[in-house]
């Protein structure tokens, strides 16, 4: 039971640190086009779309631990 309910809180803290990264990510993305004649453009948004996918990964990342806690999934 214990194993369960750590691998339960380990995806749960996967799915909330993802929760920033979701609203950062466009943030990011959002500034980076409002400033397109900067130079900095081009990394800011790379480094806002790496954010962004980094949000799903982990929100994914996060279900997946979950429900193999829930669902008792061995892999």
């Amino acid at each position: 039971m214990t194993q369960k309910k750590s691998l339960l809180f380990k995806g749960v803290k996967y799915s909330i640190g993802s929760f920033p990264l979701m609203f950062l990510g466009p943030i990011i993305i959002f500034s980076s086009f409002k400033n397109q004649e900067n130079p900095f453009f081009i990394p800011v948004l790379s480094i806002g779309i790496l954010i962004a996918f980094l949000a799903g990964y982990l929100l994914f990342k996060g279900v997946k631990t979950i429900t193999d806690s829930l669902f008792n999934n061995e892999n």
